[in-house]
């Protein structure tokens, strides 16, 4: 156990506070610097016109067991600050709908894809026998590729391969099918559609993001004689392991990559790990938020807007009326390189709001307010045969969390969380 062990957390992000609380209920003393005024990370709570939203619209699933057990550990009730909903994925401009039902494994992926709306007999077939190809092998590939190449492998076309396959690439990794890795995209539908029904399901957030992991967790972390340290920016990690005036016995590093590069090159022992993520080339994500008049209800909470039209930019749309209860409030999310990258903001919310009105069919009301929050670097781009560090490095007391630490999963909230338990455990033996 590590009573007595003092350890410092650099970094208040999910990685950072999911190792603070395992080594916090292990009796270990942490202390928390994040250089933010708030915790969080990528997936924190913002204010914006006096309504609490969030940086990003994060989707989580039923699989992410870890992050479920660890938000239960900290008193968070997932039950109560995510909406569980069957995964449903309905674009109305394509006329694709796509939802599973609840049936015991592997009835609900058969019967759910042969239920399909919007995509041929053929392609339903096709699917099920992709799926049934990776399951057995485990999931496993010989040999990493992109995942569109996996895609053609298998002969995955038409509606089902763009609006299913492709759409859950890019919400998964966050890197387009041309781009990303399908071995980690195969890790994705092993955890997700290839395990118990209940792990398929959509969990969104009903609650702004602050409330659902980060600020229980803080709580937990002081409640056990830790400390959190906000605006607190840390630039260098002297080998001595002291910072602030004080000495700890480990220092874990749990910062976001490009972060985590800057530092790590000034020692020689980890300047290998730091070439290793200048390697990296990252994603951006950008959420739009529109406020409407509150009787807006789209037909559901999470809403596909691509329609394959030329020129189209929309990825999704939901719902915060139905999900935390801010009627009229729509959030849309742009993942990974697009052409709406070069649209400036004013052109960015005309482009979604037209979007929107179409697959709706029916004009909508010019937005009472809007807010765009871009991030040019939110993830690492999750290509084929990326290289990932370990949480232990070669300089002594030093570790490292963060999605980018977990090799076998891409940059999700399920990925940091892992990172930082694995990280804590590896502590906890030294």
């Amino acid at each position: 156990m590590g009573n007595g062990l003092r350890v410092a957390i650099i970094g208040g992000g999910w990685a950072g506070l999911a190792a603070g609380v395992e080594l916090s209920a292990a009796g270990a003393r942490v202390t928390v610097f994040e250089s933010s005024r708030q915790l969080g990370g990528r997936a924190r709570r913002v204010e914006v016109g006096g309504h609490l939203l969030d940086n990003g619209q994060h989707i989580l699933i039923g699989a992410y067991h870890e992050t479920l057990r660890l938000m239960r550990k900290v008193g968070a009730k997932p039950e109560h600050t995510l909406k569980r909903l069957p995964l449903e994925l309905n674009h109305p401009g394509s006329s694709f709908r796509l939802q599973l039902p609840r049936l015991p494994v592997p009835l609900h992926l058969a019967f759910g894809l042969l239920a399909a709306q919007g995509c041929t007999l053929g392609e339903k077939i096709s699917a099920v026998r992709f799926m049934r190809a990776l399951q057995s092998h485990g999931y496993q590939l010989p040999n990493d590729c992109s995942v569109a190449e996996l895609l053609d492998r298998h002969q995955q076309q038409g509606n089902l391969r763009r609006l299913m396959w492709e759409a859950l690439c890019i919400a998964a990794l966050n890197t387009s099918a041309e781009n990303a890795s399908a071995k980690i995209f195969a890790n994705v539908l092993r955890d997700s559609l290839g395990g118990v029904a209940a792990d398929t399901d959509l969990l969104l957030p009903a609650v702004d993001l602050g409330a659902t992991f980060p600020d229980p967790a803080a709580q937990f972390i002081r409640a056990h004689g830790g400390e959190i340290h906000l605006s607190t920016r840390i630039d260098e990690i002297p080998s001595s392991l002291e910072l602030q005036g004080e000495r700890f016995d480990h220092i874990l590093l749990a910062v976001a990559a490009p972060h985590a590069e800057k530092i790590l090159r000034q020692h020689i022992e980890t300047t290998p790990i730091s070439e290793m993520l200048g390697g990296y080339s990252y994603e951006p994500i950008a959420t739009v938020y529109l406020a409407f008049p509150p009787g807006l209800q789209p037909p559901c909470a999470m809403l596909g807007l691509e329609t394959g039209s030329a020129g189209r930019i929309g990825q999704w749309a939901f719902d915060r009326g139905a999900l935390c209860g801010t009627p009229g409030i729509i959030s849309f999310v742009l993942s990974a390189h697009g052409v709406w990258e070069g649209l400036n903001n004013e052109a960015l919310v005309s482009a979604l709001h037209r979007e929107l009105q179409d697959v709706l069919d029916k004009p909508l009301p010019q937005p009472l307010w809007q807010q765009v929050i871009r991030e040019q670097r939110a993830t690492f781009s999750c290509r084929p045969n990326l290289p990932r560090p370990t949480a232990r490095t070669p300089l002594t007391g030093l570790w490292l969390a963060g999605d980018y630490v977990c090799a076998n999963y891409p940059a999700t909230l399920e990925g940091a969380v892992r990172s930082g338990i694995h990280a804590a455990a590896e502590i906890l033996k030294h």
